[in-house]
């Protein structure tokens, strides 16, 4: 009879169970099997499963072992079976007498000689254990933080498989949590502070209303006016995540193997800045086996494309679907794969080839200009909310100004604004900030007065803006009362985000 013990494996951002079954066939060669539609590593997994048993003292039948993997119609990769593989076969070959393993979850990668390594993943199949009512999760000591986020679980940390065996056969107690486990508190605020911006301010402005409605921005100027230096200081004023996206945000950072050993709960919004030349499948997700790319790896947090007109014109427009949807859909043969890439756009170009429009250094012709700026289509900059120019600045003539605002003083603001949204959208799922609201929240939350709508009305038919632009406005407009705490939108709300458009004025 074959023995079965409990694993996971993970589709999209999710895990789901799968069951691993030890037979032994007679077979005048020894040899081990695996089935169910793994991927190379699980195909190693035998080599490993016969070095690591072999080292921990045990002996293999001279037999045919066959271990599935079920269910066995769905693709299945990584080296986390190991451990599970390895306790399946010693049980089946009657190597161990556990007196428990139906309520017994296993995760681990073995090594050559029965060191249990950590994995990725862990956080979403230690959810999926849960919801299968698999309460006991055996894992390496390394992943224990991050599979300790999941409440009411009984995580059993262990580095070794002789280990794991004891504590089945109940000749040891349950181990303790391992020590010096990095605690879930916001980081500390790094040395990147708004304070070292000087003569920026309205472009500060512009970064502060941005951060507190969601809104994406693009940064047009010259080379060294401060656009690199003001965007890499936006995670300072964003507001702190909430528990749910922490959650879903570590999760994707556990898929992507991008949590450090003894890392637990995500305390930072993401910060993912790809270089221009990045790939598609890299940018929006892919690859042989539909890895999440950067607009999922900066959910919750910001993507910032620095020479955005540098990127490869296919890269910037598979960014509108997750622009307006805020997620992303991977297709395969073997099936879909459902990321999420709810994200603020950041993006920062040159106004021409040489960097130096309009100024007098600048030698590019009209021509040049014109096909410069096309690079990045028309659709992508449509679903750019704010669009601003970034003068340079003397450093003679403000090396003496007033301090600008500190980090700390520009995020209390951001965040009074965001709890205003929070309190708004409360009963409404799925938006948590201006930028996300449908057109029938536009309608509730942002109407105008005879005056502000007769200025609105104005400038939309001088500059021909869409439906999408409209939108747009309006949510930047009530984002900019919200920062007011006011509870209407005013007309200099609107004739703010008007003058937010540079690129209309100025194309």
């Amino acid at each position: 009879m074959a023995s079965t013990v409990n694993s996971f494996s993970i589709q999209g951002i999710d895990g789901y169970p799968v069951e691993i079954e030890a037979s032994v066939i007679p077979d005048e060669r020894m040899s081990i099997s695996i089935i169910g539609m793994g991927d190379t590593a699980i195909k190693e997994s035998a080599d490993r499963l016969r070095s690591a048993l072999g080292d921990c003292g045990y002996r293999l039948p001279e037999e045919r072992i066959v271990l599935s993997l079920a269910p066995c119609d769905r693709k299945k990769r990584g080296t986390h079976y190991d451990l599970a593989l390895a306790i399946a076969l010693l049980t089946r070959t009657k190597s161990i007498a556990p007196k428990h393993l139906s309520g017994f979850g296993f995760l681990g990668e073995l090594s050559l000689g029965g060191q249990i390594r950590p994995c990725r993943g862990v956080l979403p199949m230690v959810i999926a254990a849960k919801r299968a009512g698999i309460r006991n999760i055996i894992l390496p000591a390394e992943n224990y933080a991050e599979a300790a986020l999941v409440p009411d679980m009984a995580i059993y940390p262990f580095k070794s498989l002789t280990e794991v065996v004891a504590f089945l056969e109940g000749k040891v107690p349950a181990p303790k949590a391992p020590s010096g486990l990095s605690e879930n508190t916001p980081a500390p605020a790094g040395s990147l502070d708004f304070s070292d911006v000087r003569g920026q301010n309205d472009v500060v402005d512009a970064i502060v209303l941005a951060a507190a409605g969601g809104h994406n921005i693009l940064m047009l100027g010259t080379p060294g006016c401060g656009k690199t230096m003001i965007a890499r200081r936006i995670p300072s004023i964003l507001p702190e995540m909430s528990e749910g996206e922490a959650l879903e945000s570590t999760k994707i950072h556990s898929i992507s193997g991008l949590l450090r050993c003894g890392q637990g709960l995500l305390s930072e919004r993401p910060f993912r800045a790809p270089h221009h030349n990045v790939s598609l499948n890299a940018m929006i997700g892919g690859g042989m086996y539909a890895l999440p790319g950067e607009v999922s790896l900066a959910h919750n947090g910001v993507l910032f494309l620095d020479e955005f007109s540098e990127f490869q014109r296919n890269t910037l427009d598979a960014l509108r679907q997750p622009l307006e949807d805020k997620q992303v859909v991977i297709s395969r043969v073997n099936g879909s794969h459902l990321y999420p890439a709810n994200f603020m756009l950041v993006a920062a170009m040159n106004p021409c080839p040489c960097g130096y429009y309009p100024g007098m250094k600048c030698r590019c012709s009209d021509y040049e200009i014109a096909k410069y700026r096309s690079r990045v289509s028309g659709p992508i900059l449509d679903r750019i909310d704010i669009q601003k120019q970034v003068e340079p600045v003397d450093l003679f003539d403000i090396e003496h100004a007033s301090p600008a605002p500190c980090s700390a003083e520009l995020r209390s603001r951001v965040q009074r604004a965001r709890r205003i949204q929070t309190e708004r959208f409360k009963n409404i799922p799925g938006v948590t900030c201006n930028a996300a609201m449908t057109g029938s929240l536009i309608d509730e939350f942002c109407a105008l007065d005879q005056d502000s709508r007769a200025l609105f009305k104005k400038a939309c038919e001088r500059f021909g803006y869409s439906a999408r632009v409209i939108h747009k406005l309006l949510r930047m407009a009530r984002t900019s009362a919200d920062l007011a705490e006011i509870s209407h939108i005013r007309k200099e709300d609107v004739a703010y985000v008007l003058h937010l458009r540079d690129l209309d004025r100025n194309p």
